[in-house]
Order: structure tokens, then C-alpha cells, then sequence
């Protein structure tokens, strides 16, 4: 009996101790519990008091999962116009030593600028092509034709025919209006991966270009988008989706982007392809004269006042009409196949425009057209002279 009470009191004693333990973490629950509320509310409203950070994301941005504006912008600019954007590919025959035939494969871009099937693209990538073919957005080949070129702005419009499609178009923008900084986007198919997407910035405005034929541009858009082979006759566009310039070349020593572009303004190139497609060519004005660029040789021999400037070897009859002075032919002086004549007006100014060498003289000539009264400021015997010239039409050559 004795041992068994010891047990019972053991027993008993372990009992009332879980009783106990039980007892008080029900009585502490019960107790801190609407502590630990007041406390979530207590905290809530402090945070609530700090500066709330503006979210990122229009509600429009939601069906491309939530990007940044910028993000969302690029998307729909690309949805918006990619469609305009063709694949160029060229066929030039090339002929060997034994005038056996190579056919020479060249590849570009252009952009689909009306409901007709003109496109607008750059003069090197359809030089001297024998066969065309453009690839629409669908993987639709077709033939297309050369309505026009302009080596001076390295731009041509080729033309294929619709078939009753509707096309996507990218509305021109405006190049007088870009500054610095402004994001733009570049669509071509650099090393043929059609309709490709790159970002940038207007990083330089009116960049002097020289063209592979030798004419100079006078003001291009270069841009850090990145820009390869293939990329040439795309659209540069700006955040609005409109197009603000043609991508022409890049400057890199490897041929691949290093990050510096050059376009075409779409202002330019808007003038030009309105010129390519009602005429064939862009008419521009000219001064009917036989036109040397001063070079050291020259300027020694006929120990001329100065060596920068257009000598006016011969002139025509609209330029003399003018009152403007050729050479004397009487006393010409034969160098290589040319024939100088001493004597002549030498041109340093058009326009307000000096006049330095033959580029600054075409350049000078760009916006002019055939009709049009233009100033133009030489030296004649060592004294300069101010004469209103009326030009002509530029010959096709030029």
C-alpha cells in the first residue's frame, strides 16, 4: 500500500504539472494575443505615413506581363511597323577573264512607304543590280524594279507590284526636330535575320558622310543603335514610331557595329523619293560650266591668288548670260586627258556657302533646283565678285 501511494503521488504530481503547463500557455495566448494586434496596427501605421513610390507600369502594360514603359514603347513600335520592313536581296553578274558569267548576291533593307510597293532603300544596295527581290514581312517573294537612284544621298526607290495586299506603312517624321539624346530604334536584317529590333540614341547630328561613290553627305544622324551589314536602306525611327532616317553605314574597323551609325534624315530622303518616283531622278540645279577643283599644281602654274576654290574653266551659255567668265581657250594647257584654261571666275561661294573644294560645290548646289536664281561670289583678277546665276538642269551623270 505504501508503495502504491508513492506512485499515486507521482502520478498525481506529473498530472497537475501538464494541467499547469497547458493551463498557462492557454492563459498566455489569451493574454498577448490582442497585444500582438494592436502591435501589427501600431506598426501599420507608420509605414503607411512614408513616401509612396510611383509604380513603373501602366495598366495598358499588363498584357506584356508588367514591363517598363520603355520596354512596352519598343514593343509596340516594333508590333506597329516591322510589317513595313523588307528583306532586299540583289543578283549583279560579274564576269571573269574569260568573260564567263558569276552571278554575285547582295543583300539589304528597305521600307515600304506607300500602297503602291514603293520602297525606300540606299543606292548601294541596289547599284548595279541585274535582278531584285524583295521578301515581305510574310516570307512572300517578289520581283521588284528600280523606279530611281541618287548616289549623291546614297538613296533609291524600287517598286514591286502588290497584288491587291494591303501593306503596312511607317509614317515620316520630322529630322529638323531630333536633338541629342532622343531614343531611336533601328529594323533591318543584319547578316540576313530578317526584321531585327535594335535600340539607341541620336549620339551626333549633321555628321559629314562620305559615300562609296564619293559624294559627300553633308548632314547624317549617327546613332549608337546598333547597325551591320544588312541593316543598310532600314528605317531609323524615334519613340513615336515615325521614320526620321534611312540607315546607311557604320564606322568600325572589324565591319561589324562598334557602336557608331550614320542615317540618312528623313527630310532628305522624303524630298528625294518624292523626286525618284515622278521622275526617275532628282532634278537639281546646276551651273553650265566646266567646273576643276583647284589643286596644288594648277594653282602654281597659273599663279592664282588662291588655292581653295572651283576655277571655272569653261562656261556655258546660260553661266555667261550671268555674267560669269570662263578661260581663256586660246591659251589652254594640256594635264593628263584634261585641258586647262587660264583666266577663268574661280568660285568661293554659293549661296552663303564657302566653297572649298568640288563637295562643298555639290553640296552647295543640293536643295536647288532647275530655274532658280542662286548667289554666287568669286575672285576675278584678284577681286572678288558677287553674281546672281540662274541654273539648269543637272546633268544625269551627276
Amino acid at each position: 500500500m505504501k508503495l502504491y501511494g508513492r506512485r499515486q503521488v507521482a502520478v498525481v504530481a506529473v498530472v497537475t504539472g501538464l494541467l499547469s503547463l497547458v493551463i498557462g500557455v492557454l492563459l498566455t495566448a489569451v493574454v498577448l494575443a490582442p497585444r500582438a494586434a494592436t502591435t501589427d496596427r501600431g506598426s501599420a501605421r507608420p509605414t503607411s505615413a512614408l513616401p509612396v513610390v510611383p509604380t513603373q507600369f501602366s495598366s495598358s502594360s499588363q498584357r506584356y506581363g508588367g514591363l517598363l514603359e520603355d520596354e512596352q514603347n519598343n514593343i509596340e513600335i516594333y508590333d506597329r511597323t516591322n510589317k513595313a520592313v523588307v528583306y532586299i536581296t540583289t543578283v549583279t553578274m560579274q564576269y571573269t577573264w574569260f568573260y564567263e558569267a558569276v552571278p554575285q548576291e547582295g543583300t539589304g533593307s528597305g521600307v515600304i512607304i506607300d500602297q503602291q510597293g514603293h520602297v525606300l532603300t540606299n543606292y548601294h544596295v541596289v547599284k548595279g543590280a541585274d535582278k531584285i527581290r524583295i521578301t515581305l514581312a510574310d516570307g512572300t517573294e517578289v520581283e521588284g524594279r528600280t523606279a530611281g537612284t541618287d548616289p549623291e544621298n546614297d538613296l533609291a526607290v524600287v517598286q514591286f507590284d502588290p497584288r491587291g495586299k494591303t501593306l503596312t506603312t511607317i509614317p515620316f517624321g520630322n529630322s529638323s526636330a531630333l536633338r541629342v539624346g532622343m531614343k531611336v530604334l533601328a529594323i533591318g536584317n543584319p547578316f540576313g535575320l530578317d526584321r531585327t529590333l535594335t535600340r539607341g540614341v541620336v549620339s551626333g547630328l549633321a555628321r559629314p558622310l562620305q559615300t562609296e561613290d564619293g559624294y559627300l553627305i553633308r548632314e547624317t544622324i549617327q546613332t549608337d543603335a546598333a547597325i551591320n551589314p544588312g541593316n543598310s536602306g532600314g528605317p531609323l525611327l524615334n519613340s513615336h514610331g515615325e521614320l526620321i532616317g534611312i540607315n546607311s553605314a557604320i564606322k568600325s574597323p572589324s565591319g561589324a557595329s562598334a557602336g557608331i551609325g550614320f542615317a540618312v534624315p528623313v527630310n532628305t530622303a522624303r524630298r528625294v523619293a518624292e523626286e525618284l518616283m515622278r521622275y526617275g531622278t532628282v532634278r537639281r540645279g546646276w551651273i553650265d560650266i566646266d567646273a576643276v577643283q583647284l589643286f596644288p599644281a594648277l594653282v602654281n602654274y597659273f599663279r592664282l591668288p588662291v588655292d581653295k576654290g572651283i576655277l571655272v574653266n569653261t562656261a556655258g551659255p546660260v553661266a555667261r548670260q550671268s555674267g560669269m567668265r570662263g578661260g581663256d581657250t586660246s591659251r589652254g594647257v594640256s594635264g593628263g586627258r584634261a585641258t586647262f584654261y587660264p583666266g577663268g571666275d574661280i568660285i568661293i561661294g554659293v549661296n552663303g556657302h564657302a566653297v572649298e573644294s568640288y563637295s562643298d560645290y555639290l553640296n552647295a548646289l543640293e536643295d536647288t533646283k532647275p530655274g532658280e536664281i542662286v548667289d554666287v561670289k568669286v575672285l576675278r583678277g584678284g577681286q572678288e565678285k558677287s553674281l546672281k546665276v540662274k541654273l539648269v538642269q543637272a546633268p544625269s551623270s551627276q
